[in-house]
């Protein structure tokens, strides 16, 4: 009775249009006051101890020094780089903006970051010199997708946190899909756009986007390099990123001025203060559900009625897609994350390559509508209709579930270089 009774408040809260963050709050409450221990204390007390760990400092972190490089010109100087490289091939443009979008994944973490500082160059650039608007906005939308699963990334840093995951391990899990996905739209971007004539290759051009660039291009080096070397943790690093970014664009670029800092707090304070409280109120439900087994009695439903691990696993991505289309990332992995991790280890998934299935598939989702973030940021960003932005994807989507299958059943794509460190 009481359960269907939740479930109806759910739905009408849901038809009222109240944000997530509260009805996830709402619902938190509910299980604690009802199958809980019956005092909201305790729902504050595990939000509290959610909060209060090291590896969440590397979140706002990270967010800042995104929002630092896409207001200087550490994007602009990496681009100049990739755009010297790809010049004899054909679709060079294409290939450096894909390549741009990765190279800049591996420093800012996030999505949105990456499609709005690789895009703001490279988009007038595109349609300038002959590629169709509609590939310019797929592969800028499909590129800033990498920002979520190149290291080091902000859904694997969330997934690690609700999941006690090993970031390490998860950032290194990410490289080699990382890649794949690079690859493999290159491979579309030179394919789809082989019409479009080469540019002659000069090495006096790439040298010297090379010397322009070098403080940038060392900051992915310093990042990673730092981390997998033992030297930082993945707070550290992020602390050593911020300070250098705002080393290198305030005293040597001279780009940004101290005064600027105080917008940018501003605006990376506003999106981490609508992430922690999500994931606080989740890990607090989760803790409940934990709690009452629910996670158990899953499992034992699916050993009955999914024989195969094989038949899991396709369970399990058609139910992330779907749920990517309708939720953010970060809602998704804060919610099905501790149910799947069970789930997975039931059928001898490692939780590593989980995280990174978990990651691609709501990769996809933010190119997928009716709720795609990448979709709308860029529906405002490039000022194109809704529609003409989906169709942009398209392709793009298509690739990236070959990907996902290729990583899903060949585990070593993923997992290599963490077996191997």
């Amino acid at each position: 009775m009481m359960t269907l009774l939740l479930i109806g408040l759910v739905v009408l809260l849901l038809i009222l249009r109240v944000d997530l963050i509260l009805i996830l709050m709402f619902v938190a409450a509910f299980v604690h006051l009802v199958w809980g221990a019956g005092a909201l204390e305790y729902f504050l007390q595990d939000m509290w101890a959610t909060m209060d760990r090291e590896l969440i400092l590397s979140v706002p972190l990270f967010i800042l020094v995104g929002s630092v490089m896409s207001r200087g010109t550490i994007a602009e100087r990496l681009i100049a780089v990739m755009i010297a490289l790809t010049r004899p091939f054909p679709g060079g443009l294409a290939v450096a903006t894909i390549l741009s979008c990765a190279v800049f994944s591996a420093i800012s973490g996030s999505s949105i970051v990456t499609m709005l500082a690789v895009g703001s160059v490279l988009y007038p650039a595109l349609t300038a010199h002959g590629y169709s608007r509609r590939f310019a906005v797929g592969a800028l939308c499909a590129g800033g997708t990498l920002g979520i699963i190149i290291p080091p990334s902000i859904p694997m840093i969330l997934y690690g946190i609700v999941t006690e995951g090993n970031i390490s391990d998860l950032f290194l899990a990410g490289l080699g899909p990382g890649l794949l996905l690079t690859t493999v739209f290159s491979f579309y971007a030179i394919v789809i756009n082989w019409h479009i004539p080469r540019e002659q290759f000069s090495f006096s051009e790439l040298g010297q986007s090379i010397y322009r660039g070098i403080p940038a291009l060392l900051m992915p080096v310093i990042l990673l390099g730092g981390i997998y070397s033992g030297y930082f943790s993945p707070t550290e690093a992020a602390a050593v990123a911020l300070l250098y970014a705002i080393a290198v664009e305030t005293l040597l670029f001279r780009e940004l001025r101290f005064k600027d800092y105080r917008q940018l707090c501003i605006d990376s304070a506003k999106l981490v203060g609508a992430l922690f409280p999500l994931i606080a109120v989740a890990v607090s439900l989760n803790l409940v559900i934990a709690e009452h087994r629910v996670p158990q009695e899953i499992i034992a439903f699916m050993s009955e009625h999914v024989q195969s691990g094989t038949a899991f696993l396709l369970l399990m991505n058609l139910l992330l897609l779907l749920i990517g289309c309708f939720m953010d990332t970060a809602s998704a992995i804060a919610i099905a994350a501790p149910l799947l991790k069970p789930l997975a280890a039931a059928y001898g998934i490692d939780n590593t390559h989980l995280g990174v299935i978990v990651v691609l598939n709501l990769e996809i989702g933010i190119l997928t509508p009716p709720l795609g973030l990448n979709l709308i940021v860029a529906m405002t960003a490039f000022k194109e209709r809704f529609g003409f932005v989906c169709k942009a994807a398209l392709p793009f989507v298509g690739l990236m579930l070959l990907c996902l299958l290729l990583v899903t059943f060949q585990p070593w794509i993923a997992m290599a270089l963490v077996d191997a460190w």
